[in-house]
């Protein structure tokens, strides 16, 4: 049915690469490509002799014209950027250049400036209406999937929703005394920013992790819970018909943030460079260098993830709550794909999102976030591919 080529090769990449190869009726071909031909190859050598074709290509991703280039040469379908998101705006000039569709699971971040907001990409909504061409923003979880959750809430549950609550809780355990589930300069970037949430027309800002609630998660159980800012809260308070209030709220270990505040105090999150022998590097990356590498953290980690968001609103001039979730097994993710479930919880939708370019389910020319889609065929995918959802319509509020 389709070519896709595949922007990176982390572990996310290997899922959604490992996920493409499981529907080889959709993904016929596909390209691995990143600045790390070795790690290409290896996941080539891991999939090849399936039915989907994979060939591998070396590319420096902050190059558009290198992008452009092997689009040319392989003629996607579609491009899966799971790479940086320094690098987003590169591979949409790129996708504009060449006519080809694009889809990420992260919005685009300045590289010199810990700031993450929609309004770069935003910006191509008129050059790819024009083209005739689709970019889906976020295609992750959360950004991804809680947007799915959000737009099937609005059609099948309510009139108006009024507010949403998105919990992201991570129970696994990989042994480390400190290690960070994805990219750690984009982890660690996230969490130390101050927290912001959307009430009333306006945007509320917090300090960093100044705000807790203890949750009690289906299936994982009480949680310490902090208000973060998300990306998926831009798109939504401008999607969601009547919201009036929506909050983020992910978990941490005390361990995780007595290390962090450690780290933080004798400056190693900062991402300003400074000088060594002649070097200039920031802290930050320094220590993305010496922290053990996420996609090694598949095979020591045990527990569960649960995603979900939480809906109050009206439906028949009636009051209604509803609460939408995953739950997430590490062991299953692994054994399946060899990658822990933070990154098979981003990787699985990424391939959903792209599935439903190809089939054509999901056709609106023009920049979108996942929200903006028909959610019905893309719920239903999440059941047959791996990321089974669970609902009840009587949650745990939070308060």
């Amino acid at each position: 049915m389709g070519r896709a080529l595949i922007i990176g090769a982390g572990g996310v990449a290997s899922v959604v690469v490992h996920k493409c190869c499981q529907n080889p009726d959709v993904f016929e071909e596909i390209c691995i490509a990143s600045r790390t031909l070795e790690k290409c190859d290896a996941l080539k050598h891991k999939l090849e002799g399936g039915s989907t074709k994979i060939s591998t290509a070396k590319i420096d991703a902050d190059k558009s014209e290198e992008v452009a280039a092997l689009i040319h040469a392989f003629k996607p379908d579609i491009v899966i950027n799971v790479a940086l998101p320094y690098q987003d705006l590169s591979i949409m000039d790129a996708c504009l250049a060449t006519g080809v569709h694009y889809l990420d699971t992260a919005n685009y971040e300045p590289p010199d400036l810990a700031k993450f907001e929609y309004s770069w990409q935003w910006a191509y909504r008129e050059r790819f209406e024009k083209a005739g061409l689709i970019a889906v923003l976020g295609c992750g979880f959360d950004p991804g999937v809680t947007g799915v959750f959000s737009a099937h809430a609005m059609k099948h549950h309510f009139d108006e929703i009024h507010e949403i609550d998105i919990l992201d809780a991570n129970a696994g355990d990989h042994g480390y005394p400190f290690a960070t589930n994805f990219n750690p300069e984009i982890n660690i970037r996230e969490i130390t920013a101050n927290g912001r949430y959307w009430e009333n027309g306006q945007w509320v800002e917090t300090p960093p992790l100044s705000e807790k609630r203890v949750y009690d998660f289906p299936e994982i159980g009480p949680k310490d819970m902090y208000l973060l800012y998300h990306e998926e809260l831009e798109s939504l308070a401008q999607n969601v018909k009547g919201l009036k209030r929506i909050r983020f709220w992910m978990t941490f270990s005390e361990r995780y943030l007595t290390h962090l505040h450690v780290l933080e105090n004798v400056g190693m999150t900062s991402i300003e460079p400074i000088e060594i022998q002649g070097i200039r590097i920031s802290p930050l990356q320094f220590l993305k260098a010496v922290l053990p590498d996420p996609a090694s953290l598949g095979p020591r980690t045990k527990g569960k993830t649960n995603i979900g968001c939480i809906y109050k609103g009206m439906k028949d001039g009636k009051p209604k709550t509803y609460y939408v979730y995953n739950v997430c097994v590490h062991e299953e993710c692994y054994a399946e794909v060899g990658s822990q479930a933070i990154s098979y919880t981003t990787g699985v939708p990424a391939m959903i999102g792209a599935m439903m370019v190809l089939k054509g389910l999901w056709n609106k020319p023009g920049v979108h976030n996942v929200e903006e889609f028909e959610p019905d065929p893309f719920m239903e995918a999440l059941n047959m591919h791996g990321l089974p959802w669970k609902d009840t319509f009587e949650p745990n509020l939070v308060d």
